[in-house]
């Protein structure tokens, strides 16, 4: 168990970056740690524009209830918010880039000192049928993306928040989005 974690997340109004946040902190609380925080980022909200928000989670309390400016993690649910500057900005050296991508990650072509793992969530969710509104919410798939790269929490403490959270008839469909998409992750960790 790492000490502290400061993730970022990025995607477009509707997939659910917000959603998974706060399932992150809740599966972290679960997991052991004693400090959990989840906050989105508010600007022009609206479906499929530009959102944000973030997790901490540490073995301590947390007192820092700014917005995280040098995450260690970061999570993108739409690869195409990866030509704005700000998605990376700030990642520390030896973090995690997460993408929801069907690309290898070598294959992104990013420079930075960081890790990055990629899996097609979009597709899981898709045969799954995980699509609201005619939007595939690809949130809890890219928990598997995030488990398997970071290993800051188990699928076990996901799998509890998740049953927490969510209805009987959605338990089984979104923990199975998150064990496909946590098996198909590709990982390229720096040098």
């Amino acid at each position: 168990m790492q000490d502290y974690y400061e993730i970022r997340w990025h995607g477009r109004g509707g997939q659910g970056a917000i959603t998974a946040a706060k399932i992150l902190a809740q599966a972290a609380y679960l997991e052991g740690y004693q400090g959990v925080t989840a906050a989105p980022s508010f600007g022009a909200e609206r479906r499929g524009a530009p959102v944000s928000a973030s997790t901490r989670i540490a073995t301590q309390t947390i007192m820092v209830v700014s917005q995280v400016e040098t995450p260690n993690v970061v999570v993108v649910l739409d690869h195409t918010l990866l030509k704005y500057d700000e998605v990376t900005s700030g990642l520390v050296r030896g973090g995690w880039l997460i993408v929801n991508s069907w690309r290898h990650p070598k294959e992104l072509a990013l420079g930075g000192d960081f890790n990055i793992a990629t899996a097609d969530a979009t597709r899981v969710c898709s045969s799954l049928g995980l699509i609201v509104a005619g939007l595939t919410v690809v949130n809890t798939a890219i928990l598997g993306a995030f488990i398997r790269a970071t290993e800051a929490v188990s699928m076990a403490s996901i799998e509890k928040a998740i049953r927490e959270r969510f209805s009987n008839s959605e338990v089984d469909i979104n923990l199975a989005a998150i064990t496909q998409t946590y098996e198909i992750t590709k990982l390229e960790k720096i040098k």
